[in-house]
């Protein structure tokens, strides 16, 4: 346990070290903050052209999807890629410490500073439910913000686990990302795309399943938890991370 605890220590003070992780949080934070700012206009809007739900602008929009997508390869790029690149992998793997733990530290690492991005967000919280703090009570509805934060957890967990193995897999970290970029946009491209297709066809249906934007405007962003989703990040969550282990062992038979 005790080595496991030193690389996640060790992977997790690295990310301060890089240029990318604040360039990933200003980004991040700066496309939000915009958003913010407009969901509190929305709000106070009357007939079509406000939104019913505190985030349902935020979720159901393409700038946040853009980032959202981008900032996962951003995160696991240099996991396995630079290790790979500097000769330190096979250090690494030497060491006293099981492939599963190697994986498991960099992913919570990375799953940390992730998380870590989105608690300046949690600012924006009293604003969006018009928290009275004389009162305690809250004058809308807090419910889909939590639903909205659960998928955006669960989402991320699928998305840097799919950045973690790809990084395992080649040397360079520009490559690890833009290959990450990809696989990531097949889960986001169709609810920006929006084809024109009959919600009732096995198609449209199929799509709504492997599409996340989609899980968010139809479901998380309206306060509903559909077990679905979950079962579909998990799965690729833990896909993710059981082909990074196998990709580990392999380069120990080479």
């Amino acid at each position: 346990m005790r080595p496991t605890l030193s690389l996640i220590r060790r992977e997790f003070s690295a990310y301060f070290f890089s240029p990318i992780a604040y360039v990933a949080i200003a980004l991040f934070l700066t496309v939000t903050a915009y958003l913010f700012c407009l969901t509190l206009l929305m709000l106070t809007e009357r007939g079509p052209d406000g939104v019913s739900y505190s985030m349902e602008l935020l979720v159901n929009n393409v700038p946040f999807w853009l980032v959202f997508m981008a900032i996962p390869p951003l995160l696991t790029m240099r996991l396995f890629a630079e290790e790979r690149s500097t000769g330190t992998l096979e250090m690494l793997l030497t060491a006293p410490v099981r492939d599963w733990q190697v994986v498991f530290a960099k992913y919570v690492a990375c799953y940390i500073f992730y998380v870590l991005m989105w608690l300046p967000t949690l600012l924006y919280l009293p604003v969006l439910t018009d928290w009275k703090w004389w009162t305690l009570e809250c004058g809308i509805d807090p419910w889909p913000i939590f639903t909205t934060y659960l998928g955006v957890a669960c989402a991320g967990a699928m998305f840097l686990s799919i950045g973690m193995f790809v990084s395992s897999m080649v040397k360079s970290q520009m490559v690890a990302a833009l290959i990450a970029l990809f696989i990531s946009m097949l889960f986001v491209v169709v609810g920006i795309w929006r084809p024109d297709l009959d919600t009732s066809d096995l198609p449209y249906r199929i799509l709504f399943y492997f599409t996340v934007p989609l899980h968010f405007e139809r479901n998380f962003g309206r306060g509903l938890i559909d077990t679905r989703h979950l079962i579909l990040y998990g799965t690729v969550a833990f896909l993710g991370f059981f082909l990074t282990i196998r990709s580990l062992e392999s380069r120990r038979w080479r």
